[in-house]
C-alpha cells in the first residue's frame, strides 16, 4: 500500500480532505532541484484542520475522484 506525506489545505467537504503533496524532482537537462506538488482528495474520518501534516494512504475508490483515506495525523496545525 502507498503511503504519502502532506498538508490539509481544505475540509469544506464532508468526510473528504484535500491534502497537497510536495516532492522534489531533479532537471533532466539542468540537474535543479524543483519542487512539484499535487492535490489528494482524502476520506476523513478525523477530525482535522487546515494546516495539519497528515499520512495518507492509497484504499479502493470511494467515490468519483477519492481514492486516499487519512492514516494518522502526524503534526497538529503544522506545529511541531
Amino acid at each position: 500500500m502507498k503511503t504519502l506525506t502532506g498538508t490539509v489545505v481544505s475540509t469544506k467537504m464532508a468526510q473528504t480532505a484535500v491534502v497537497v503533496v510536495n516532492r522534489l524532482i531533479k532537471h533532466p537537462i539542468y540537474h535543479k532541484q524543483m519542487r512539484r506538488s499535487k492535490k489528494f482528495h482524502a476520506h476523513n474520518e478525523l477530525k482535522l484542520a487546515v494546516g495539519d501534516v497528515v499520512k495518507i494512504g492509497e484504499t479502493k475508490p470511494r467515490s468519483r475522484t477519492k481514492n486516499w483515506r487519512v492514516i494518522e495525523v502526524v503534526n497538529k496545525n503544522g506545529t511541531a
